[in-house]
């Protein structure tokens, strides 16, 4: 299948460090307007590890590009089809070299706002 990616350059990814325990980590997340409100989209990486990967991809930047893959998969009982699209964080370093990791709406209000802002 091939890959039909999207870069959103409008909207970035976006960290800031806060403080837990005594020790410093990264949030991550979107900001946007929805219908006049400002609203802020915290999303994460699908697993623990894949902070690390943030870490890497954002380098010493505080932002990085949107990316989403849109998908479709079809019900082989029903014949409906699902449609919706994965998200990435993406950033390119002075080289040209790719850098990427994949990430997820943090709550399902997260995911609601994510998918109103995607509209």
């Amino acid at each position: 299948m091939e890959k039909k990616e999207k870069v959103l350059g409008q909207i970035k990814v976006e960290r800031e460090i806060f403080e837990k325990n005594g020790k410093s980590y990264y949030s991550y997340f979107i900001k946007g307007t929805i219908r006049g409100k400002d609203v802020r989209i915290l999303v994460t990486p699908p697993d623990k590890g894949g902070f690390t990967v943030l870490d890497i991809v954002f380098g010493n930047d505080m932002q990085a590009d949107l990316v989403t893959n849109p998908y479709e998969i079809k019900d082989e009982n029903t014949g409906n089809v699902i449609k919706g699209n994965t998200y990435a964080v993406k950033s390119v370093d002075e080289n040209g070299e790719v850098y990427e990791c994949t990430i997820k709406p943090f709550r399902n209000s997260d995911k609601m706002l994510l998918n109103m802002l995607m509209r």
